[in-house]
């Protein structure tokens, strides 16, 4: 029998690990180190579609358990109908983007060729704007006048204008063209859901002991009260803005439509559209219409106050206060991915602190009903 030890039990005089030990297990943690960062520069430009699809995949799963139950057990089906109904969302709103666009240039270039643009006279309350209501004014006043000089005077800057738009026009479309890789990749984990969430659960196990499924447990809660309280109200302000402005028949309502979307979801709020929309609507159209109009958005623009508190912070012991920094931090320091991961990461820590503190306090796990 062989009674040699291998070198990671290989103890000194002192009983410590030997020179050579140590040297072993630094090479060791080296070939291990090497072998991480080779593997993160293979993933990196996968990284983003990759997280997309993880919360898509946590937020949408109670959805796809619900269908599947109502097709009968059928998984492929059920996850099949989610993605389509989720490319159906954005594809949707993309397309009637580009109609609305060709409309316009179409009628642009009619217009520009036949000489019949024409721009309204400035009403003179724009004039008593403070600090930039003269200037607008006035530019306002010349374009009316003459459309022509004024075009030839701003050539250089719309140039400009048109490059920037290009280029974040073509950014965006990448970012939508990412974020439809991830519903579809989405849509393969829906089968193998049970799989990846015990995976999920022995990984944070092995990080954090017991309190570690805790924090996954967190973790889902947070994704999919976000989804809900954030997302859905979203999707449920442009919607109803959407149905409005089409139809009261506002000009260019698709794209307006996609911008509030956009607005709402990084927390801005579709005010920045429909205040705009109203001014128009009291300065051009008459009275009955204004006012309908008028008293129609502005239930659209605060049912997001009345609703995203209830819906954030349900069943989740973590303060409204630090989901929604959360929420906002995120979104401002990651953009649309951050809107995810800042309250998660600031709802893991609250409860990191609060287990400190309490000394050895387990993290709430949410209830399975959020």
């Amino acid at each position: 029998m062989d009674d040699r030890q291998t070198p990671s039990a290989e103890l000194d005089i002192s009983g410590r690990p030997s020179i050579e030990t140590r040297i072993t297990d630094f090479v060791r943690l080296g070939v291990v180190v090497l072998f991480a960062y080779l593997s993160y520069t293979l993933v990196a430009p996968f990284i983003l579609i990759v997280i997309w699809a993880a919360i898509l995949t946590v937020a949408l799963y109670p959805l796809y358990e619900r269908l599947q139950a109502l097709l009968g057990g059928h998984r492929r089906i059920a996850a099949f109908l989610i993605t389509i109904l989720c490319l159906g969302i954005i594809i949707g709103p993309l397309t009637a983007i580009a109609l609305n666009f060709v409309e316009a240039i179409q009628w642009l270039i009619v217009k520009l060729s036949t000489g019949s643009l024409h721009f309204p006279a400035p009403p003179q309350f724009v004039r008593d704007w403070p600090l930039v209501g003269e200037r607008i004014f006035s530019a306002w006043v010349l374009a009316a006048s003459n459309l022509a000089g004024t075009l030839d005077h701003l050539q250089p800057a719309l140039i400009q204008a048109g490059k920037f738009i290009l280029g974040k026009s073509a950014v965006i479309g990448l970012g939508l063209l990412s974020f439809m890789t991830s519903i579809i990749i989405a849509g393969f984990c829906f089968g193998h859901g049970s799989k990846l969430a015990s995976g999920g659960d022995r990984f944070a196990e092995r990080i954090a002991g017991e309190r570690g499924l805790g924090f996954v447990r967190l973790a889902g809660a947070t994704i999919r009260n976000v989804a809900s309280g954030v997302i859905g109200v979203a999707v449920l302000q442009t919607f109803l803005a959407g149905l409005v402005l089409r139809f009261f028949a506002v000009p260019a309502s698709g794209g307006l439509t996609f911008v509030i979307l956009i607005l709402c979801i990084i927390q801005i709020g579709p005010a920045l559209v429909l205040l705009p929309v109203v001014i128009w609507s009291w300065t051009t159209q008459d009275f009955t219409y204004a006012l309908s109009l008028t008293l129609l958005l502005v239930p659209v623009a605060i049912i997001d106050n009345i609703m995203k508190p209830l819906l954030v912070s349900r069943g989740l012991s973590t303060p409204m206060l630090v989901i929604f920094m959360g929420v906002i931090g995120g979104t401002l320091a990651y953009g649309l991915i951050g809107l995810f991961l800042g309250p998660i990461v600031l709802s893991v820590f609250y409860d990191l602190l609060v287990a400190w503190v309490r000394g050895h306090a387990l993290p709430h796990q949410p209830t399975s009903s959020s």
